[in-house]
């Protein structure tokens, strides 16, 4: 197998301000692992919140492309990586989701088949995804929520933390104006105290809001959930919700936790979270980084098992280099293709060149014959497996 790197430049389409920061733009590292004259795509993207920057992420595909000598083909790696033995006990969950990503691309080529399907899901995934309205006036907001409702959309998301919460009740009073029949979720990105919480929630319950995801600062997850006891309207659980054992912590005792493949480790580590939380009274969110449909794409693939879909990181773009799961009509979908089925677009490499210089390596390079590793190439059938 051989593994290539390659770094793009993704560019929003306008600034996204939330609580805590004003993003423009944010670098993808793209994994591409090649085997047998096919190839499998993933994509980590730079997160400050996350400490990831791209010096990092190369330096992680670095060593990941080394693990990959070990072993015969991505049938074998992909099991290896679901059993922890293929990298590193402290390799980000970001870089083992894009890893996990790649290898279920490329075993879906070798197999022909989508990636859905031998995941456990024998119907084509299609969600209704939110949509994204960041900190903004009220005026801006009321502009964009009835445009979003007129193409298709019928969740969407409103950021809150501004300094003055009234400006955050008067947003969502302009947005459901603006958009009457949208179902609203509101993110205020952990910025409300305990006490603020408690006395905004109900004000926004009144307003129609559908549920808040992590109201208060992470990092107390059991105030957190002693909010959600009492709380008027859902809580959904985000930067208190990374690891399988902090859902395990919460299962129950919030409404909701937003899985996010980045944080989590790709879509066998949700589906564990999705079984671990399944009747617990805590339901399944899946969320997303500001990424291109590349990034996106594996978390469409099981978005049939979310209560709430909030996989819009790509349409945030102003120019998405990838294509294949919708999105612009307020519903991704994953195809029937093999693979992730995604594909870049016909002028993605003259647009991104525009915006950002792209540079691949080939980092490491496995004689599939030389492995100790050998594995035969699974049939579909063999490839369905429970979360």
């Amino acid at each position: 197998m051989k593994l290539t790197r390659t770094t793009v430049r993704l560019v929003l389409a306008e600034p996204l301000r939330i609580s805590r920061s004003t993003m423009t733009a944010r670098d993808a590292v793209r994994l591409t692992v090649e085997h047998e004259g096919l190839s499998g795509h993933g994509e980590a993207v730079t997160s400050v919140f996350y400490g990831l920057d791209t010096p990092t992420l190369l330096r992680l595909a670095t060593r990941t492309a080394d693990s990959l000598t070990r072993f015969a083909g991505p049938e074998t790696a992909l099991h290896a990586l679901r059993a922890g033995e293929l990298t590193a006990p402290d390799t980000p969950a970001a870089m083992t989701a894009a890893t996990e990503a790649a290898l279920l691309d490329l075993v879906g080529k070798r197999t022909a088949t989508a990636v859905h399907r031998f995941l456990g899901s024998p119907v084509t995934p299609r969600a209704a995804t939110a949509r994204t309205i960041s900190l903004m006036s009220p005026g801006r907001a009321a502009t964009q929520a009835r445009a979003l409702a007129e193409a298709g959309f019928s969740l969407i998301k409103i950021k809150a933390g501004d300094p003055d919460p009234e400006t955050d009740l008067d947003r969502v009073r302009a947005v459901r104006a603006a958009a009457p029949g949208v179902r609203l979720l509101l993110d205020p990105n952990g910025a409300w105290t305990a006490g603020q919480a408690r006395r905004l929630l109900p004000r926004f319950a009144e307003l129609g809001v559908e549920a808040v995801e992590q109201p208060i600062a992470p990092g107390d997850p059991e105030a957190l959930a002693r909010l959600a006891a009492r709380s008027p309207l859902p809580v959904i659980a985000d930067e208190d919700a990374v690891t399988y054992e902090d859902a395990r912590r919460l299962a129950g005792r919030v409404h909701g936790i937003n899985v996010k493949l980045a944080k989590c480790g790709g879509v066998h580590a949700a589906l564990r979270i999705a079984t671990l939380i399944e009747g617990s009274g805590t339901e399944l969110m899946l969320g997303c980084l500001t990424a291109s449909t590349l990034g996106i794409a594996p978390a469409v693939h099981i978005a049939d098992r979310a209560r709430w879909a909030d996989l819009d990181g790509h349409l945030l773009l102003a120019h998405d280099p990838w294509t294949g799961i919708g999105g612009s009509d307020g519903f991704v979908t994953a195809n029937g293709q093999p693979g992730l089925g995604v594909r870049p677009r016909a002028d993605a490499g003259s647009r991104s060149s525009a915006v950002a210089a792209s540079r691949a390596e080939t980092v490491a390079r496995a004689d599939a014959g030389s492995s100790s590793r050998a594995g035969s190439r699974p049939g579909a059938a063999s490839w369905s497996e429970a979360p």
